[in-house]
């Protein structure tokens, strides 16, 4: 009887290992974690689905040497000895530094980590490894966003500050050694100019704050277009008049109003013509509007230095500028037309921009009426 017993109890125990074998299998392909289990002599003896995703591969990696399928390289773009990388990890070791370049040309940050385990249960399980592959590409591209955004807005804020507090410690100076008004006022107006920037990157940096995080809201109201188009060239005269430019409007027949949002009409207008006079130093800079479609065509044009057809591509990109050095001759954080593009997508509208180096710039905004 007992030998029975006991016959009928080794019967079970393969069943029962397959069947944990299996829940294992199952468990380890749903992971989102690519997943690699190793033997002693670093051959693959277990991977799921997400493992071949992220090392491009169609075919099992079951029983191929590591080092035939897992290629990475350093942030050096140095190719790693990955079975060096494996042995050393005596404890579970983690790194975020390794990429995986692909055929096609593309590329992709891994999170790698290494645990020493028993592969097997008791005495008798075999020593290996047990890999956690994951694709952090996006993690890093926001990190070093992050990083790029902290080292801008902190130089951008750095050069007005500077510049204001040295204004304000002069006209005090003067004050106290000559009172000389003419030069009070011009250390004053400088001071003035300064801080008026640091609102402008203020008021860009929270609307792109909101607009990061899905926050900003369209309200619809009446914008009675003629009146929006008087109102900027009257807000924009002093500044355009000081660089000795002018400034013109155009309204065309018909065009009257617009169902719109129109704080956001306002600021993305604004935007550009911050910029033509930015980047204009003779001539002159015209506003226009033009019922069109449903809705209403608006354009700022210049005759400022121009836009390469290279620089035109990245133009709405954040942090953007370009290299020509009439550019950097004027501050600006690369933020404004980034932000003019977020709020143009929510009024449903579409940017064309026409430029040519030396000839001027047209920005043009088709703005279509929008339901209340």
């Amino acid at each position: 009887m007992v030998p029975k017993i006991l016959a009928r109890a080794r019967g079970r125990m393969p069943r029962r290992a397959t069947l944990e074998h299996e829940r294992l299998t199952s468990l380890v392909n749903s992971m989102a974690d690519g997943v690699i289990a190793l033997d002693r002599r670093l051959q693959v003896v277990l991977s799921n689905g997400a493992a071949q995703n992220i090392l491009d591969s169609n075919s099992s990696l079951r029983g191929r040497p590591l080092a035939d399928v897992f290629h990475p390289k350093d942030k050096n773009n140095q190719p790693v000895d990955v079975a060096h990388l494996v042995r050393q990890a005596k404890t579970p070791t983690t790194t975020r530094d390794l990429q995986l370049l692909y055929q096609d040309g593309s590329k992709a940050n891994l999170y790698l980590s290494i645990a020493p385990v028993h592969l097997g249960y008791g005495q008798r399980g075999q020593r290996g490894y047990v890999l956690l592959l994951r694709d952090i590409t996006r993690e890093k591209s926001l990190e070093e966003e992050r990083d790029e955004f902290i080292g801008v807005v902190s130089h951008e804020l750095r050069t007005p500050l500077a510049i204001a507090e040295g204004n304000i410690s002069n006209a005090q100076f003067i004050i106290d050694k000559t009172a000389d008004i003419q030069q009070i006022k011009k250390a004053l107006r400088d001071a003035h100019d300064q801080i008026l920037f640091l609102a402008s990157l203020v008021n860009d940096l929270a609307t792109l704050s909101r607009a990061e995080r899905n926050k900003l809201t369209v309200e619809i109201t009446t914008v009675h277009v003629p009146e929006v188009i008087s109102q900027l060239a009257a807000a924009y005269t002093p500044e355009v008049s000081a660089k000795g430019l002018s400034i013109q409007t155009k309204v065309a027949p018909g065009t009257t109003t617009l169902k719109s949002s129109e704080l956001y009409v306002r600021e993305i207008l604004q935007n550009f013509i911050t910029n033509s006079i930015k980047y204009t130093q003779n001539g002159t800079i015209t506003l226009s509007a033009t019922a069109h479609d449903h809705g209403v065509l608006f354009s700022v044009a210049d005759t400022g230095i121009g836009i390469s057809k290279q620089d035109q591509e990245r133009l709405f990109d954040k942090f953007f500028r370009s290299e020509d050095y009439r550019t950097r001759q004027t501050n600006g954080t690369g933020l404004g037309l980034y932000v003019t593009m977020k709020l143009a997508r929510l009024l449903h509208a579409d940017i064309d921009v026409r430029s040519r180096l030396n000839h001027g710039s047209t920005f043009s905004i088709y703005i279509p009426n929008l339901d209340s």
